[in-house]
C-alpha cells in the first residue's frame, strides 16, 4: 500500500472535486432568478466538501479536530443532496 502524501490523492477528495465541478456546470443552466439563492448555495456547499477534507488533512494529528472537519464535510455533502432535491422538484 502506497503512502498518501496529500489530501489531493484521497479518492474521497477527488470524488468531491468531480461532484463540485458537475454542480458548477449543471447550475450554469439554471434560471436567472435562482442565481443568488439556489445556485449560490449549491455551489458553496459542494465546494465546502473538498475544503473541509483539506482542512481535516491538516488537522489529522489531532483526532477530535480531524473528525470534526470530516463531519463538517459530510454535513455539506448532505446539504448539496437537499439542494439537488429542490432543483429536481422545481423542474418536474
Amino acid at each position: 500500500m502506497e503512502n498518501i502524501r496529500s489530501y489531493k490523492e484521497l479518492r474521497v477528495y477527488q470524488a468531491g472535486m468531480d461532484a463540485a465541478m458537475r454542480v458548477f456546470e449543471l447550475t450554469k443552466g439554471f434560471p436567472p432568478e435562482e442565481r443568488y439563492s439556489m445556485v449560490d448555495q449549491m455551489r458553496r456547499s459542494s465546494r465546502s466538501v473538498c475544503a473541509n477534507i483539506a482542512e481535516a488533512w491538516r488537522k489529522r494529528r489531532y483526532p477530535k479536530s480531524f473528525i470534526a472537519k470530516l463531519n463538517d464535510s459530510e454535513g455539506e455533502a448532505e446539504e448539496i443532496r437537499v439542494w439537488l432535491e429542490f432543483a429536481r422538484a422545481a423542474t418536474t
